[in-house]
């Protein structure tokens, strides 16, 4: 069975709703999806019924934004309880952290006279989704500013553009307890992506003794060394190795399927999870 643990719908800033991305799943002969949108769980619902419409088998997650040290780090977390007080509050808390940092991003984009508006941006946005740079990217390209997401992000939405503004994170440690607490199992995603800093060797060792209980290794945005400095990482502590897509519909390059996690490795994860069971088609 080939399972893809890492996909994003239009509930954060993937491009198809959970329905179009389980139907695809299913036409890409992918037996087990994760739907993983950055600090939401608002897709899930959806999703499920896809699911079993589709025979595909369902991870519910949810991939958390957070920072160390002004560094960006992400965390995916599986099967967690959506009803978790601590959980529910920690997202809710970085999705209204977005909104107002996206204000302030375009106002920074305003001063230079770069043609776009809160009004604009929001158009891009479905009901109730996380907002996010990707969808002011959308904006920039409605208004014929970039001509695609990419340009927008190597040009003007990068971690060090004078236009760029952080928002509410909270530690990965924090994080971890927080998905554990829920039930769920916390893997660390793409750690050593160039989006900025990568993750320390040192830092993966602090997680792990927090309690994570994975790390993704292969990742498109993985070079050959990464990948095999990650398989090293976990096999010295004991952590559960995934391979995903990290897949975004038309917002990105990465398609279903191109990186895939071994089902043993998938066991290991259900083993520690306590929180929302799998969805069986």
């Amino acid at each position: 069975m080939r399972i893809d643990l890492h996909t994003h719908s239009t509930a954060s800033d993937g491009t198809q709703s959970p329905t179009e991305l389980v139907a695809e799943a299913r036409a890409a002969r992918i037996g087990m999806i994760a739907l993983t949108d950055h600090d939401t769980t608002a897709g899930w619902e959806e999703a499920v019924g896809a699911a079993v419409q589709h025979g595909v088998r369902l991870v519910r997650g949810i991939e958390i934004s957070c920072s160390r040290d002004h560094r960006s780090i992400h965390l995916l977390g599986y099967l967690p309880n959506p009803d978790d007080p601590r959980l529910v509050i920690e997202l809710a808390r970085a999705r209204d952290s977005r909104v107002t940092r996206m204000d302030r991003m375009i106002e920074r984009m305003a001063a230079d006279g770069i043609p776009v508006s809160v009004e604009e941006v929001r158009a891009q946005v479905a009901p109730g989704a996380t907002l996010g740079r990707p969808h002011l990217a959308d904006a920039l390209v409605a208004n014929g500013v970039v001509t695609d997401r990419d340009e927008a992000f190597r040009d003007l939405l990068h971690d060090r553009s004078r236009y760029y503004v952080g928002h509410y994170a909270p530690d990965p440690t924090a994080a971890i307890r927080l998905v554990r607490g829920a039930g769920g199992v916390p893997v660390l995603a793409h750690p050593f992506a160039m989006r900025g800093a990568t993750v320390s060797d040192e830092l993966v060792a602090e997680l792990a003794a927090a309690g994570l209980a994975g790390i993704e290794a292969h990742h498109r945005d993985h070079e050959p060394a990464d990948v095999e400095r990650a398989v090293r990482l976990a096999q010295r502590h004991d952590l559960v190795v995934t391979g995903s897509s990290d897949y975004h519909g038309a917002g990105k390059l990465n398609r279903l399927g191109e990186r895939t996690t071994e089902p043993r490795e998938w066991s290991r994860i259900v083993e520690q999870s306590s929180g929302v069971k799998v969805v069986e088609p």
